[in-house]
């Protein structure tokens, strides 16, 4: 016991009743009985008031199981191999029965039909290879000591599996017998509908969030998300790692704009984007959220890492950009990086808040941009909301998400550059 802590008497708590008068012995007993008393009766009144809370989050078991659409065969609505998508749901209660949050996966795409043949023999591709079972965590949690504010709404994990951000379109596929099927939008319109036949179409509330080429989903999808909703609902969106940046590699090169035109001319994903922006541009351009933030008119929340590792990797510094490998080292953690290649990655993150200088001024928006290494974090307690999660203005995302989603206050985060934040999570990819 640390020397600032107080110890009994020798003999322990039990040898001051031996001192004590069989009078004081007497009204010790009676006191302890009603101190007794009154903790059980509060235990009782305190188990009485949380307990359709407790009764819940105490039975739902953290395994949820998956749930192939009904409807997939009848809407040919197919993930890239012919197989039914779907999605796990836990039911909300009490308070929150009439709220939901659906959370697209996430999981990159692919660009051409070699890549999406491999897609194809993975979850990513085939509900064949998906787990049967999933763990909800985070933004997704029964726990409200882990999800404060969501613990009770009706919560869906949407399964990733057509590789374009469920906004591919059939009329793409091959008929030359390659066996590829582009469904996305139809796999987010029979969804939607099974949603809305099992209860969402009387929600109160409801917050579409996904997580990287999921948080890109919601971005492409969230005004019609809002039209198929209530009216008098509170509806809004909330990307995690979904702001992808149009920038240059480390060479010189748009990698990421070459790569998300092929995904776009493949799965003729223009059909699904901003109508305005492919009226005025390159409809591949407007796979890339800041060509159309602007025009989405739901209010949107932004969760981004200013050196999202995965943007790090694949956006400024693919391996093709460094034939040499001197960044390797940097790619798999922050702290390796030299003086120069810190400079680079403080570039991208300033670029990152030049392009959101005036997203920042919708009264309607919220961000929360922090400098670590990493790059979804919503979906996991230790980023989301946890003791050790990441913090700014002494804020967790949860809690940043809730003040915005509820009106409670402003809640537009900024972090400082790296490495001033330590309660940052940051990403190592050296170990394990």
């Amino acid at each position: 016991m640390p020397a600032n802590q107080h110890r009994p008497p020798r003999g322990g708590i039990f040898s001051w009743w031996r001192q004590w008068s069989k009078k004081e012995c007497t009204i010790a007993a009676v006191t302890l009985a009603v101190l007794l008393l009154t903790f059980t009766l509060s235990i009782i009144s305190d188990s009485r008031t949380n307990a359709n809370t407790n009764t819940h989050t105490d039975t739902i078991s953290e395994w949820v199981p998956f749930t192939p659409l009904s409807k997939a065969q009848q809407n040919a609505a197919f993930c890239l191999d012919g197989s039914a998508p779907g999605y796990h749901m836990q039911r909300g209660f009490g308070s929150g029965s009439d709220s939901w949050l659906l959370h697209i996966e996430g999981g990159g795409w692919c660009n051409t039909i070699s890549s999406c043949s491999s897609r194809k023999r993975t979850a990513l591709g085939s509900s064949k290879y998906m787990d049967h079972q999933v763990q909800f965590s985070g933004l997704l949690s029964c726990n409200p000591l882990q999800n404060p504010d969501f613990f009770n709404w009706n919560r869906v994990k949407i399964r990733y599996c057509d590789g374009a951000s469920f906004s591919g379109h059939p009329e793409n596929e091959f008929k030359n017998g390659t066996k590829l099927f582009f469904r996305g939008q139809l796999i987010l319109d029979t969804l939607m509908d099974e949603l809305l036949s099992i209860g969402m179409s009387t929600a109160r509330q409801a917050l579409l969030t996904g997580c990287s080429a999921g948080g890109l989903a919601t971005l492409i999808h969230c005004d019609d998300f809002r039209e198929i909703m209530p009216k008098d609902a509170n509806v809004k969106c909330l990307a995690d790692a979904g702001f992808f940046l149009n920038e240059k590699d480390i060479a010189g090169n748009y990698t990421i704009e070459s790569f998300y035109l092929n995904v776009v001319h493949l799965q003729g994903v223009s059909r699904s984007l901003n109508k305005d922006c492919v009226a005025r541009s390159e409809p591949s351009k407007c796979f890339f959220p800041q060509e159309f933030i602007r025009s989405i008119k739901t209010p949107i929340f932004l969760v981004n890492p200013a050196y999202d590792f995965w943007q790090i990797r694949n956006i400024l510094i693919p391996d093709a950009a460094d034939p040499h490998g001197s960044w390797h080292q940097c790619k798999l953690n922050i702290y390796n990086c030299n003086p120069n290649q810190l400079e680079v990655l403080q570039g991208f993150r300033n670029s990152l808040l030049k392009t959101l200088s005036e997203f920042q001024q919708n009264v309607e928006a919220g961000m929360f941009i922090n400098s670590c290494f990493v790059h979804c974090q919503t979906w996991m307690a230790e980023t989301w909301h946890s003791p050790s999660s990441p913090r700014i203005n002494n804020k967790t995302i949860a809690e940043s998400v809730g003040d915005w989603y509820f009106n409670r206050k402003t809640a537009k985060h900024i972090d400082c550059p790296f490495p001033c934040n330590p309660t940052c999570y940051n990403m190592d990819f050296g170990h394990g």
